[in-house]
């Protein structure tokens, strides 16, 4: 296999790049990003390029790439900019398939990591979502607008290319030990806000089973729309129970003002459609995925469980030495000078 995988300096394309440089049946590995990648990287050839992935289709002929992993969406609005999120969302995805099915492309499979949030959260939603259902609310953000626009852009694509293996994947809330996401950052807060009157059901993807999910569809021909879920779901309230923190109750009226005014006092960032989720919760149906053979290794009780051991061993030890920053130059030193004595 020769696989792209875009966005390379992100948590989850550097941790796919990692994942893919072990098997032995993976050929070449290329990695796109405007950054330098910030793990460390034995093989993967690492390109620069503009947000919109302009120079795509270049390199796919050039290195005659069969898989795509696109793992460069945004789905956190606090991170970047309506503008920008459009151009790293839209713009670079219609670039990515544009390169995928131009005429003589050797790409035969495009896997993109999507996330729950094109469902939106809403009190009419269905107890579980299913791939096929559609949200019941219009958009909050400029985040989730781009999602659903990258949806339908990867519905007119996979018609149009039907010699291509065309793979989505919807993930739920991601916690780990080892990123930030929006639930992430609220439950390391010494006090954790919710809303007032609402206690909803959540629910959560265990980080090793993001990657699982993305790894699984790169080596399984495994078309189509999935959910990624852990089973089961929680109350928020015992979320926060079991990561031992006390909550703090935002206002039912005017929550997105107390939000902003929150983030001004530097004191958390709450993104609007995260509020909605504080809301109404939302669960999705990971059947289909499950019977297309994927294994999960967490379920969300587990999932929140194994954050919060984190979170206790954090606390008990501490960060007084802080870990290695990956360098690309002071890697290739150390693997590749003359200089570098090496034992025989």
């Amino acid at each position: 296999m020769r696989v792209l995988v875009t966005g390379l300096s992100t948590f989850w394309g550097g941790k796919l790049a990692q994942e893919l440089e072990r098997r032995d049946d993976v050929e070449v590995v290329v990695g796109l990003d405007t950054r330098e990648p910030q793990v460390p990287l034995e093989r993967t050839e690492f390109v620069r390029a503009d947000a919109s992935y302009s120079i795509l289709e270049r390199i796919v002929k050039a290195a005659q790439i069969d898989t795509v992993l696109h793992t460069h969406l945004i789905v956190d609005s606090t991170l970047a900019s309506g503008r920008t999120v459009h151009e790293i969302n839209v713009i670079g995805t219609m670039n990515l398939l544009a390169a995928a099915g131009a005429p003589g492309s050797p790409v035969r499979k495009v896997i993109v990591k999507n996330s729950g949030y094109v469902y939106g959260a809403h009190q009419r939603d269905a107890y579980y979502i299913r791939e096929e259902m559609q949200r019941s609310s219009e958009p909050r953000s400029n985040m989730e607008r781009s999602l659903i626009e990258v949806e339908a852009f990867l519905r007119d694509f996979a018609e149009e290319n039907p010699h291509i293996a065309v793979t989505l994947l919807r993930f739920t809330n991601v916690l780990g030990d080892n990123l930030d996401t929006p639930f992430a950052q609220a439950l390391r807060l010494p006090m954790v806000p919710e809303i007032f009157g609402f206690d909803p059901r959540l629910q959560f993807v265990h980080e090793e089973d993001v990657v699982g999910a993305l790894t699984y569809a790169t080596f399984n021909d495994v078309p189509g729309v999935f959910n990624v879920a852990g089973d089961g779901e929680m109350p928020w309230s015992e979320i926060c129970k079991i990561v031992a923190k006390r909550r703090v109750a935002l206002p039912p009226v005017l929550t997105g003002y107390t939000a902003e005014v929150l983030k001004l006092a530097k004191i958390v960032n709450l993104p609007p459609e995260w509020l909605d989720l504080l809301r109404f919760g939302r669960g999705l149906d990971n059947t289909r995925f499950k019977r297309a053979g994927y294994k999960y290794r967490y379920t969300t009780p587990g999932t929140v469980e194994s954050f919060a051991r984190g979170l206790r061993l954090q606390t008990a030890v501490g960060d007084k030495n802080p870990g290695y920053r990956y360098e690309r130059e002071v890697e290739d030193f150390f693997r590749h000078s003359p200089a570098v004595v090496r034992k025989v």
